[in-house]
C-alpha cells in the first residue's frame, strides 16, 4: 500500500479542485486509490469505474452516499456527465492506443478542471524484458508468443505531453524511479505476478504443470538480473505521471 499511496499522492498533491468536486476514479480496482482521493476531497461526488466484476464487488464495500462504483471498460469508456477531475492510476498500461481516448476524457473537464493519470514505465527493464524473451522462446512461443504487453504499452513522458496539448489545455508530466528494497527469497517475481505476468498466469492456469515450470525458468532469470543484497533486493520501478489542465 506504500507504494499506491505514494503513487497517488505525487498524482495529485498539485491538483486544484473545487469544494465539490465530481470526481471519475478510472480503473478504480478494489477502490484503494479511490478511497484515497475520497479522503484528499471528502465532499467530493466520485464513481470508481472498473471492467472487472470481482473487483468491483470489492469496491463496493467501501460506498457510500457520495461514493459508487459502476462497470466500464476504459477502452471505450465516454463520460455520460461533465467531470472536475478525472484520474487514473497504473491502468492506461492495459489499455491499447489509450492515447485516442484522451480527446474525449478531456472534453469532459469542466473548465478549470484536470485529467491525471500515472502508468508504470518499466516495460523495458529486467523484469519485462526477460518475461517477453522467455514467452518468445521455443519453449513457450506457441502458448505465450502473443499474450504479453510489449515495451511501448506505455508512451515516452514527451509523446504523453503532445497527446495531452491542445488548445486550452496544459499538461505536465514527469517520470520518478522508485528504488524499492524487497524482502524475501523471490520477491521481484512475487511483485510481478500481480502486475506484468498476470497474462501468463491466466493462460496457463490450466496446466498447473506448464506453469510452474516457466515460473522456474523466469525464476532463475530474475535472480540473476537482481541479485539480493545484505539488507534485500533493490527492484527499480519507473512511473510516468501526467497532469493536464483545462483553462477555466
Amino acid at each position: 500500500m506504500k507504494t499506491l499511496k505514494t503513487s497517488s499522492a505525487n498524482l495529485t498533491k498539485d491538483i486544484e479542485a473545487p469544494p465539490a468536486p465530481r470526481i471519475a476514479d478510472l480503473g478504480c480496482g478494489a477502490g484503494n486509490v479511490t478511497l484515497l482521493l475520497a479522503d484528499r476531497w471528502p465532499q467530493a461526488r466520485i464513481t470508481g469505474y472498473d471492467n472487472s466484476p470481482q473487483m468491483l464487488e470489492r469496491a463496493r464495500e467501501h460506498a457510500g452516499p457520495l461514493l459508487d462504483f459502476a462497470e466500464a471498460d476504459a477502452a471505450a469508456w465516454a463520460p455520460a456527465e461533465p467531470y472536475d477531475l478525472i484520474v487514473s492510476n497504473a491502468l492506461l498500461q492495459w489499455v491499447p492506443d489509450h492515447t485516442a481516448r484522451f480527446p474525449a476524457w478531456l472534453d469532459a473537464i469542466t473548465p478549470g478542471g484536470t485529467f491525471a493519470f500515472q502508468v508504470p514505465g518499466n516495460f523495458d527493464q529486467p523484469s519485462h524484458a526477460l518475461m517477453r524473451e522467455l514467452a518468445r522462446s521455443p519453449r513457450w512461443r506457441d502458448r505465450l508468443g502473443g499474450e504479453l504487453r510489449h515495451a511501448d504499452a506505455v508512451l515516452a513522458p514527451a509523446a504523453y505531453l503532445d497527446a495531452l496539448t491542445a488548445p486550452g489545455i496544459t499538461a505536465d508530466v514527469w517520470e520518478t524511479t522508485y528504488l524499492h528494497l524487497l524482502p524475501g527469497e523471490d520477491p521481484v517475481l512475487d511483485w510481478v505476478k500481480g502486475t506484468g505476468l498476470r497474462p501468463v498466469l491466466t493462460a496457463l492456469a490450466d496446466d498447473p504443470g506448464a506453469r510452474e515450470a516457466f515460473l522456474a525458468e523466469y525464476r532463475d532469470l530474475l535472480r540473476d538480473a537482481y541479485p539480493a543484497g545484505p539488507h534485500g533486493t533493490v527492484f527499480p520501478f519507473r512511473r510516468v505521471f501526467a497532469v493536464a489542465r483545462k483553462e477555466k
